[in-house]
């Protein structure tokens, strides 16, 4: 076997090599198409954030065990910006990737139960026990939030509030980033503020 037909032989090989291997998803970037997705939510139904196209989806990482969650929660400010931001027409998904086992964890039931109680208000709560939409998003604390726009773009990526902290009092000093780049979106304006730093537990994944 010549040099040369062997040096052809690997190039072949490693051309090969590249067309079969998938490309890495891309991490969730802000002015471009955000991560598309399909889960399953509290009652049972496929909810793909593609078929949304056309509406503004807020989506929102959340573990009821998290004392940064329960904050929001407990002082109603998170079912406040979920109920202004339904107002705007925007579709609404808390999700839920805590594995089985593991810190706010929910079944179907469990999470509906919640839902109730608290009197929250989000369009559909989307179960994710295996962490697929999580990862997507790089989705890493409780609450992590993030816009999707009309036409798919990722608008924000952040924390809800410009105060980092689980004490409930915080709140009314505070910046709520999500009901801010909800009016400046509805306004026709750039979201001033479309990356902040997140702030919460940790997204409690499957180990």
């Amino acid at each position: 076997m010549t040099e040369r037909f062997m040096t052809l032989t690997a190039a072949v090989f490693a051309a090969a090599l590249l067309v079969s291997v998938p490309a890495a998803a891309s991490a969730p970037e802000v002015g471009k198409k955000a991560p598309d997705f399909t889960g399953v939510d509290s009652n049972g139904a496929k909810i793909t954030l593609s078929a949304l196209r056309g509406k503004l989806v807020v989506l929102e990482w959340t573990n009821h065990g998290c004392p940064y969650v329960s904050k929001h929660y407990g002082a109603g400010n998170m079912q406040k910006t979920q109920k202004a931001a339904r107002a705007k027409g925007a579709v609404w998904l808390s999700i839920v990737s805590s594995a089985p086992g593991r810190q706010g964890h929910v079944d179907g039931a469990g999470a509906n139960r919640l839902t109730e109680s608290r009197g929250a208000a989000p369009s559909h709560v989307i179960l994710d026990p295996k962490g697929i939409v999580g990862r997507k998003y790089e989705a890493t604390n409780t609450p992590h939030m993030f816009i999707v726009g009309k036409d798919g773009t990722l608008l924000y990526m952040g924390a809800i509030d410009s105060i980092r902290s689980a004490n409930p009092a915080d709140i009314p000093r505070a910046k709520n980033y999500v009901t801010a780049a909800l009016t400046e979106i509805a306004a026709g304006r750039k979201v001033s503020e479309p990356v902040t730093r997140q702030y919460g537990c940790s997204v409690k994944y499957a180990y």
